[in-house]
């Protein structure tokens, strides 16, 4: 757990070390901050949404040690010490990822607010299993809710980055 010290307010605050898309940070929070709120507020990185708030969306879901979870299930001092990655880390050298240029050239995102959510549920997927059933992969991205969609283009984009890889 990591360490903690009371402020002149009497709130606990504690010192956590977090990596973020491969940067590490050292914040003090509070004992109740999300991860979400941490990652949205602390660090400035909007790419991880803020919907229902209550784990059910998946709009906010970002990967903690590679494995998709809703951050704002998570309290931050509970991710001390871990690496999490957000839509921001896909990126790398300039260059888009494979899930993010498949979604794209599918047509995947309408309005784009569940894409992030739905790309980070991608990526844990794709990492665990490079070649996914269509099956798999509904099933890998059944938490994140989709207003605009019937999910075809977002399956279809998936499929195809795991083609291409």
């Amino acid at each position: 757990m990591a360490n903690y010290v009371v402020d002149r307010d009497g709130i606990k605050r504690y010192l956590v070390t977090i990596t973020v898309n491969g940067n590490k940070y050292t914040k003090m929070i509070k004992a109740n901050s999300l991860l979400a709120n941490f990652l949205r507020e602390d660090l400035d990185l909007t790419g991880t949404k803020k919907a229902c708030e209550q784990g059910d969306c998946g709009a906010c879901t970002v990967l903690l040690n590679g494995k998709p979870v809703n951050s704002c299930m998570v309290l931050t001092v509970c991710v001390d010490g871990q690496e999490v990655q957000t839509v921001e880390g896909l990126e790398s050298n300039g260059k888009l990822d494979i899930l993010q240029e498949k979604f794209i050239e599918h047509s995947a995102p309408q309005c784009g607010f569940c894409a992030p959510g739905i790309l980070m549920s991608a990526k844990g997927l794709l990492a665990d299993n490079p070649h996914p059933t269509e099956k798999e992969v509904r099933e890998a991205i059944a938490g994140n809710l989709c207003r605009c969609t019937g999910y075809v283009h977002y399956v279809e984009a998936i499929l195809d980055a795991a083609d291409s890889k």
